[in-house]
């Protein structure tokens, strides 16, 4: 072919036009690529780049504070780093996580573990790999912030409870949201904190706050850049409880090295002014997730220092229930205030011997010298005349039975035995013998620490049976109040004026008469009314024999209730000791004393001086106002009347 030739071949044409058709099909496939990236799924891409560029994260709420009623904090928060991954911008998990293993010293989830979250997280969310670590770990980590894509530290709020112990069981704690805590609050993400027990699980609602969101421009290793923009989240409300923390600090004092609990309330609000439980625990211990080894600890300790004892232990009552069963006695007019009983040491009903604690007897003895002395005999032959029904009457009058209503989960609500509870519970008839034990507080008869001190609290005030308060006023995160709780009378004891009257004078001759079995509650400036109560866990033989030469666990309990001052009381107070070893007069009504004693010191603004039977820890002086004074000795010649009878006959121990 020369150049001159006028057209090319027709085959080099065909090829042409080959070649110009496969680039026409090129180009409209491209083409047509193009519109579906930018019209079709357009959206979605941008969404997708812009997800990778600027993304919002979430911004944890600061939890509400809980504080005693004068402001002192009970649980709190502090600034904390958590170590943060995004599985998105990690190119190899095992091998990021085994790094920061290395470089921490710290155990780290399983790579598994931590994939499964990610299934059930938003994409690009961060997942918590360990909360709170130390300085240590921030430097550390930072230092090789190069080394670890898709790992950043984020500080926020962290929960704190700078009392430790104190109050644990009212407080309570709080833990990593579970999987059905997800499932029925969609506001809960995964490392979430919530409230668990006590007073942070009731209020769980108001106390943890709204999260906020930030948007924030990221690089292509998903490490920030800058903040967009940002919406705070909103802080918690606030709780401030009825409790004292310096009376509940000195309950807790007094209960050292014993296990057992002490209730002191307002007779006429119903406000707890402490809530002791012991042994207590650490609720700082279960903050960064508590180790399976300490949590079995708790568990399977056999002295149950997770049981909250003041409102979850039921035990029988004693001889402090002796003022139901006389009260009951006075109303359905069993007996007037002259009728007197013989006691000559035990009651022969059947063919069983019941025996009084007093082994020669009280003599002959009306209601008042029944309740003064605790003369089991006397309740004995009025609680036969009055029958286990009469007495269950009137011991749910008292608030007995069922559970108070205070803000604290699982309270349980004791027992009260009747017939048809018999009938229905084991199919078996009523005795009338077991009726003869219900009326000194003993059978099938149970209570918790602050029904016993709701009880008190009723004959106290007048005859009402006040709902317990635990929280005085909620406050917003800026410190407004938003609700201030009222008190709330649950029912009234319908008791007569006379009966009451009755009763409460018994009460104070328990404490101030020769012969009152709670002399070692007495105050030299302060009238004081109490009851003691002595429950006893094993059954004896026909010996009696002396409880504190029996093993430990098989030791009787001790009760002691109080209010003071008698005329016009301002505190009510339920002591109860486990396995004391003996009656409430010896071991339960010095401790008592020493709380009211210490109550009414912060009250009037006097001077403390602790009395050699009661406490066995001293206060520390964060515990004591800056007017009060602690003594652990009485100087010579200054002893008080409680001083003087604490070394007295252990008589009445009723």
């Amino acid at each position: 072919m020369r150049l001159s030739d006028p057209e090319p071949p027709a085959e080099l044409r065909r090829r042409a036009g080959m070649a110009a058709l496969v680039v026409l099909f090129l180009f409209a496939g491209i083409g047509a690529r193009l519109f579906t990236l930018q019209v079709g799924d357009g959206q979605s891409w941008q969404s997708r780049s812009e997800r990778n560029r600027v993304r919002l994260e979430r911004m944890a709420a600061t939890r509400g504070r809980i504080l005693d009623h004068r402001g002192d904090a009970l649980a709190d928060n502090r600034a904390a780093f958590d170590i943060l991954l995004v599985p998105e911008d990690v190119d190899a998990l095992p091998a990021t996580l085994a790094r920061i293993e290395a470089l921490t010293g710290h155990d780290l989830p399983d790579p598994e573990e931590v994939e499964a979250a990610a299934r059930r997280r938003p994409p690009f969310e961060g997942i918590v790999i360990e909360h709170d670590v130390p300085w240590e770990t921030v430097v550390a980590l930072e230092t090789h912030d190069h080394e670890l894509d898709g790992v950043r530290l984020e500080v926020g709020p962290v929960r704190t409870y700078p009392r430790g112990p104190l109050a644990s069981h009212l407080v309570g704690y709080v833990g990593e949201v579970s999987e059905k805590d997800l499932r029925s609050d969609e506001g809960y993400r995964l490392g979430d904190r919530i409230g668990k027990t006590g007073a942070e699980k009731v209020w769980e609602k108001r106390l943890r706050g709204a999260s906020g969101a930030q948007q924030v421009e990221v690089d292509a290793r998903g490490r920030r850049l800058r903040t967009l923009s940002q919406v705070p989240g909103t802080r918690g409300e606030s709780l401030y409880l009825t409790i004292d923390r310096r009376l509940q600090a000195f309950a807790e004092q007094l209960l050292a090295d014993r296990e057992g609990a002490i209730v002191a309330m307002r007779p006429r609000t119903g406000e707890v002014l402490a809530l002791a439980s012991a042994p207590g625990f650490d609720p700082n211990a279960f903050i960064g997730g508590i180790q399976a080894d300490d949590w079995r600890a708790l568990v399977e300790d056999q002295l149950r220092p997770l049981n909250n004892r003041a409102l979850q232990g039921q035990y029988a009552p004693g001889s402090t229930f002796k003022i139901v069963t006389a009260a009951a006695a006075l109303e359905e007019e069993i007996v007037t205030p002259e009728t007197r009983i013989f006691c000559g040491g035990s009651h022969q009903f059947g063919n069983r011997s019941y025996r009084c604690w007093r082994r020669g007897g009280h003599g002959n003895v009306n209601l008042h010298d029944a309740l003064v002395q605790s003369c089991d005999v006397y309740f004995y032959q009025v609680g036969q005349k009055l029958g286990v029904d009469k007495i269950a009457e009137y011991a749910r009058r008292f608030g007995l039975g069922v559970p108070t209503g205070v803000e604290i989960e699982n309270e349980k609500g004791g027992l009260i035995p009747t017939k048809t509870w018999k009938k229905q519970r084991y199919g078996e008839n009523w005795y009338a013998g077991e009726t003869l034990s219900v009326a000194i507080g003993q059978g099938y008869l149970l209570a918790t620490p602050l029904q016993v001190a709701n009880m008190t609290a009723a004959i106290a005030n007048g005859g009402f049976v006040m709902r317990p308060q635990l929280v005085d006023r909620v406050l917003d995160g800026s410190g407004a109040v938003l609700h201030e709780f009222q008190p709330e009378v649950s029912r009234r004891l319908g008791l007569r004026p006379r009966t009451l009257r009755e009763i409460r004078d018994a009460l104070h001759g328990v404490v101030d008469a020769d012969h009152g079995t709670g002399k070692r509650a007495a105050l030299d400036s302060i009238e004081v009314a109490g009851k003691t109560g002595t429950v006893q866990v094993f059954r004896m033989g026909k010996e009696q024999v002396k409880t504190d030469k029996l093993a430990r666990h098989l030791r009787d309990h001790a009760w002691f209730i109080a209010f003071a001052p008698v005329e016009n009381p301002e505190i009510v107070i339920a002591v109860l000791v486990e396995h004391a070893g003996g009656g409430g007069g010896t071991h339960a009504a010095p401790l008592a004393r020493d709380l009211a004693d210490f109550w009414f010191a912060l009250e009037r603004g006097r001077d403390y001086r602790i009395a050699e039977s009661g406490a066995r820890a001293w206060p520390a002086p964060w515990d004591l106002p800056r007017e009060t004074t602690v003594a652990r000795e009485i100087p010579e010649g200054a002893a008080t009347r409680a001083d003087s009878v604490a070394n007295a006959s252990a008589e009445g121990e009723g």
